[in-house]
């Protein structure tokens, strides 16, 4: 186990200096081709009487000196790239990606799927030599977002970070759009459970037994993202029924709205993952009194689980990933998955899932096995509605 920890360090301490090498490369091929520019126009300007008695004529001297030019600077990026790209990344197909990338989150500033857009679009950046623009557009539990994905050029240049509250919205009718046909995921990049927490200075209860007892003889408000068949919705419905509970659901789509209102004390308790609020876990302001795991994690022993509650039931877990649209080619899709997975095993994405609670369960899946996992789920809640008498 240590070898192999070891090996891991070691992979992602080579993959860093060779992020460094690329960067410091493409300075100088810059460098060099301003120079050479400089060159060009001063010819240009100047005419040395070599370039006047060119039988070629000065424009088709000067037209020759800049395609020689641009082959030795071509010639050096081939001969040196083995050297300092990441060998594990595949050759642009046509030389896609040339120009920036979007990246839309369909959630407000703060949350999960924003952190995770943010935290991972500066490694693919890096591995595919763009840049990449994160855009938030909040709004219906994350179909706001939706019409400009899919308006967008199915050209790989528009990306969608997506979280399960997107595409839920498929089984319940929602949207006519289905995620793994008309979408494709090219990886999912975390998995996480959820728990329900309570403000750290509230008298009233301190624990989920005596917020059960609590929740029996007042009513009691829960913050999330609650649209209508939503992970938290089918989950709360779940644990009212075992602890014979009411709640009334508040639902609020920009995250730091949600955290507010607990912090406020303006919702009893608040549906979330330990991912999106571990600032708040940090500095003791919150405090998580249900895990929604059959048993406990590691994390948080001290924390009830379903099995505490006697609930015998496979928790419906958060996903996050991104999605490109449907038509992009199958190369271009192929080499954004391994620029996803590339920024995964970076040492910055790796540090930033453990800070965030999300190694308690795997959270990487390639486009393959994302696919599955989305049409399980898919799957899942469409019994789900059916029961709970969901159109």
């Amino acid at each position: 186990m240590n070898l192999a920890v070891e090996k891991y360090k070691n992979k992602i301490a080579d993959q860093t200096k060779c992020k460094k090498w690329n960067k410091l490369f493409r300075f100088l091929l810059t460098r060099i081709y301003e120079m050479t520019t400089f060159i060009l126009v001063l010819l240009l300007k100047v005419k040395p009487n070599w370039v006047k008695k060119s039988k070629l004529g000065e424009e088709a001297m000067l037209k020759f000196l800049r395609k020689i030019t641009g082959t030795v600077i071509l010639g050096v990026v081939v001969s040196t790239a083995p050297m300092v790209a990441n060998a594990e990344m595949p050759v642009k197909p046509d030389g896609f990606p040339e120009r920036p990338i979007t990246m839309i989150v369909p959630f407000g500033p703060g949350g999960g799927s924003d952190q995770m857009g943010r935290s991972i679009s500066g490694p693919m950046s890096d591995a595919m030599g763009v840049p990449i623009q994160v855009i938030n557009k909040p709004g219906g539990g994350g179909r706001a977002a939706l019409p400009d994905f899919m308006s967008a050029p199915a050209d790989g240049y528009t990306l969608l970070q997506f979280s399960d509250d997107v595409f839920t919205h498929y089984p319940a009718g929602r949207i006519k759009e289905n995620p793994t046909v008309d979408w494709t995921p090219i990886g999912l990049a975390n998995i996480v459970f959820s728990q329900i927490y309570m403000n750290a200075d509230d008298d009233r209860f301190s624990d989920w037994e005596s917020f059960v007892a609590y929740a029996k003889n007042n009513e009691v408000t829960v913050a999330n993202v609650s649209h209508k068949g939503s992970m938290e919705l089918i989950s709360i419905s779940k644990i009212e029924e075992v602890e014979g509970i009411k709640t009334q659901q508040i639902s609020y789509d920009k995250p730091a709205e949600r955290y507010a209102a607990l912090i406020g004390k303006h919702v009893d308790v608040l549906f979330e993952q330990p991912s999106d609020v571990s600032s708040f876990l940090d500095s003791g302001r919150i405090k998580p009194i249900l895990t929604i795991l059959r048993n406990r994690p590691a994390a948080f022993p001290d924390v009830a689980s379903l099995s505490d509650i006697g609930l015998d039931w496979a928790p419906l877990l958060r996903v996050r990933g991104i999605f490109v649209h449907g038509s992009v080619p199958q190369e271009r899709k192929a080499y954004l998955e391994a620029a996803m997975k590339e920024a995964y095993e970076t040492k910055e994405f790796q540090g930033f899932l453990e800070k965030k609670f999300m190694t308690a369960i795997k959270s990487y899946s390639s486009s393959n096995e994302a696919t599955k996992i989305i049409n399980d789920m898919i799957d899942t809640y469409r019994k789900a509605y059916k029961d709970l008498g969901i159109n």
